[in-house]
């Protein structure tokens, strides 16, 4: 293949897809694909699975791709190879082997050098290490799309959710009602994968009928685990003190079965309720902001609060919250006086103590905490 005239390609004949968020990296590439091949035209092209256990499966989805770029299309017209699901480009077991470390090297130096007349080379991937060559050389001769997943942490995701499940559903010809698109947002989160899934659901669901309507929402669809996460939050917002200990208690059974998750995490969850519902009511005070049932109505008026009448430190700035954070909290604010807010911000700071410094059962200081607070 060093024998081909060396022309490096325009960013749509050489690209890499990759990223942590699996199904985005999937559905682009297979929608990259797609558009290639009607566009080329042929029979000629090419998948080539580049999911390996080891590095020498690794190094024979190497060869196959080799033999692929070599390979000219046999009616003459255009050809496009996918190496899908690679899963060597990282830090996996695999990509540590120097005899995939080596191969990829010099693929590199050979992507370089190749011709590119109506060849087009798709890469799909999960993380990848960005420091190696081949990576580096993609970069420089193609292009590199970094898909990375949404986060509750995004002040955006519910806007890029949105959009992404409104543009889902038109796909299968179908339209979603504003509070019906709200309501599915907020039962199933973040989840791209597990979004897909219910909007499926929902297609199969309606039938024939062309709006999903908030009915059908809520009668089809399951609250993903993200959203579950946001439910004792909830619970101490509306006030509802059995429902905010039948929350604690599945938070406190979720802590003994993950260990990424703790008492103190649920607490700082709480904390930050509360801090919100303060904030907020500031804001209501100051006529900043009015009560708003649609999410998108109420995070416009947040572009027109007056910035310089906001303090700078973060922590007391309602604008560095999460403006979907501000959003659930309008249900629940008129549930506190302004009073009982800041003595529940101090019960919540003494719990921290307590859980940090005593010996006293986590579960039974964080009951007693939320009975003192929902109870006063």
């Amino acid at each position: 293949m060093a024998s081909r005239t060396s022309k490096a390609p325009s960013a749509p004949s050489l690209t890499l897809i990759c990223g942590e968020d699996e199904f985005a990296v999937k559905e682009r590439a297979k929608q990259l694909f797609a558009e290639w091949t009607k566009a080329l035209g042929g029979m000629d092209h090419e998948i080539i699975d580049g999911a390996a256990a080891h590095s020498g499966e690794a190094l024979k989805a190497l060869s196959k791709l080799r033999e692929a770029l070599q390979t000219l299309p046999f009616f003459g017209s255009g050809k496009v190879i996918w190496l899908q699901n690679c899963n060597f480009l990282g830090e996996e077991r695999a990509a540590t082997s120097e005899d995939v470390t080596e191969s990829l090297a010099d693929l590199a130096q050979e992507l370089k050098e190749f011709k590119w007349d109506n060849v087009k080379l798709l890469i799909s991937a999960g993380k990848v290490d960005k420091r190696k060559v081949f990576y580096k050389a993609i970069e420089k001769i193609g292009a590199v799309v970094n898909l990375t997943s949404w986060s509750v942490g995004d002040k955006d995701w519910a806007d890029q959710a949105s959009l992404w499940a409104r543009k889902a559903i038109r796909e299968r010809e179908k339209e979603i009602a504003q509070d019906a698109l709200q309501e599915l947002i907020e039962r199933v989160g973040v989840t791209a994968r597990q979004l897909e899934s219910e909007i499926e659901k929902l297609a199969l669901y309606v039938g024939e009928k062309k709006e999903i309507e908030l009915a059908d929402v809520t009668a089809i669809c399951a609250r993903s685990k993200t959203v579950r996460a946001f439910a004792l939050g909830d619970a101490l917002g509306a006030r509802n003190l059995p429902e905010l200990l039948s929350r604690l208690d599945e938070e406190l059974w979720e802590v003994k079965l993950d260990p990424k998750k703790s008492e103190i995490g649920l607490l700082y969850g709480l904390i930050s309720k509360v801090r919100a519902m303060i904030l907020l009511k500031e804001m209501l005070r100051e006529g900043w902001v009015k009560p708003e049932a649609d999410y998108y109505r109420f995070k416009s008026q947040l572009d027109r609060v007056p910035a310089d009448k906001l303090p700078q430190d973060k922590r007391f700035n309602p604008l560095a919250l999460n403006p979907y954070v501000l959003f659930k909290a309008v249900a629940h604010v008129n549930r506190y006086t302004q009073e009982e807010l800041v003595r529940a911000m101090d019960l919540l700071l003494v719990c921290n103590q307590r859980l940090v410094s005593s010996s006293l059962d986590e579960s039974l200081v964080l009951q007693q905490t939320l009975v003192q607070i929902v109870g006063s």
